[in-house]
């Protein structure tokens, strides 16, 4: 009896710790997701409007070309003299607009999809998932590539590309989410009272359907982000003097040795992009997770 007294006295309940341990987890995570929502924010408003952060991305001038960063250039300037830093902040334009572009239109095509897979019958449902299977065997990059190689390059057609690679990945998810959204007993309910079949799949299939594929969206934007810049590094994205992450990597391979900021700028400017995508992205899965039943 001693010895249980004993130790109930000078030890710790978990039930006491355990909530102390996971609010200072919380804590300690809050910082860096307000961080890489912050940063993002920046990149979303310098895609919307770069002259707020810095103008002529193109201005040219031959007699500072080549220098290392300063007070007059942040960055540095580029082998034609142009301003690294103005060029970051409007390649942010293209880099952010392939990344949404592809992912919604992705999103859309594999969104309806699945949706004409998963309620068209059995029989167009085979059709439409063998040919899924037929993409999806292909890697994406190489794929997109393909596509970009026909269309011609521009930073439309890449995400364009991007999203033909992406669309039946959305497709599946849509599918099977469909499939068990339509076995469910609210769906079944509404059915045996005799509700129209689209009444039932706009009020009740395709809201059940939508979420999880947002969050999907969400955590594929980082990764068209890098397929986009890795075409746009191959000279399939827009071309000169448009300003351009990957294309900005591509131009600075010819001159590192004179001037290493030429590529760590833009390289940091998408490794940073892409972390913080996925923190926030991240962070609304967990959310998306817990709330569900």
């Amino acid at each position: 009896m001693t010895a249980v007294t004993d130790t109930g006295s000078s030890g710790v309940a978990p039930s006491v710790a355990v909530p102390h341990r996971s609010g200072a987890a919380r804590r300690v995570l809050r910082p860096g997701l307000l961080l890489a929502s912050a940063y993002l924010l920046l990149v979303v408003l310098a895609a919307i409007h770069p002259d707020l952060f810095a103008a002529h991305p193109n201005a040219t001038d031959p007699v500072n070309a080549l220098q290392g960063p300063s007070g007059h250039h942040v960055f540095g300037t580029d082998q034609l003299g142009r301003d690294t830093f103005a060029r970051v902040v409007h390649g942010a334009r293209t880099s952010v607009a392939v990344g949404l572009g592809a992912t919604a239109l992705a999103f859309g095509v594999g969104a309806v999809w699945g949706l004409l897979a998963s309620l068209g019958g059995r029989v167009l449902d085979e059709l439409l998932m063998r040919i899924a299977d037929i993409f999806l065997a292909m890697p994406g990059t190489l794929m997109a590539l393909l596509v970009v190689a026909v269309l011609g390059p521009s930073g439309r057609n890449i995400a364009i590309a991007i999203a033909v690679s992406l669309s039946p990945g959305f497709a599946r998810v849509t599918r099977v989410q469909t499939l068990v959204v339509k076995e469910a007993g609210y769906v079944r309910a509404a059915t045996s009272l005799g509700v129209r079949r689209r009444s039932v799949i706009m009020r009740h299939v395709v809201p059940n359907v939508l979420p999880p594929l947002f969050v999907l969206a969400t955590m594929n934007i980082g990764s068209c982000m890098i397929v986009g810049s890795s075409l746009s590094f191959l000279g399939l994205g827009p071309q000169p003097p448009s300003p351009e992450w990957g294309s900005m990597l591509s131009q600075a391979r010819e001159y590192l040795q004179a001037d290493w900021s030429l590529a760590v700028f833009p390289g940091i400017a998408i490794t940073l992009t892409v972390i913080c995508i996925g923190v926030v992205g991240r962070e609304i899965q967990v959310r998306f997770e817990g709330r569900r039943p």
